[in-house]
């Protein structure tokens, strides 16, 4: 019956490709980096033929996980790497021989 209306109205049946790459107007790096809370809370509209909602918000709450540890893992990372920079200033501060002590020798 779809087929027939549409020959009769003029439209023609064309397939979608599986994978259509929507093109942005920023990079990515452009954007604010995401939060867990707001792939927890993000919303889709539902179509007809869409997808499964309970598929996709399993999938978007295990994003978010995946997400929170990743930012917990990099915030450990800084943390670590600004000790590391602090305690090498204090040692070159420390034990950095002076071109005045260095003529007393």
């Amino acid at each position: 019956m779809r087929t027939l209306l549409r020959r009769l109205l003029g439209r023609h049946h064309r397939r979608r490709p599986a994978y259509r790459h929507t093109v942005n107007a920023a990079p990515p790096s452009a954007y604010q980096p995401m939060r867990p809370w707001q792939v927890r809370a993000r919303c889709f509209s539902t179509r007809r033929h869409g997808l499964d909602p309970e598929e996709i918000r399993v999938f978007l709450h295990r994003v978010a996980d995946e997400l929170t540890v990743a930012q917990t893992a990099l915030e450990a990372v800084l943390d670590e790497n600004k000790r590391i920079k602090d305690a090498l200033r204090d040692w070159q501060t420390t034990y950095a021989l002076r071109p005045a002590s260095r003529d007393r020798r």
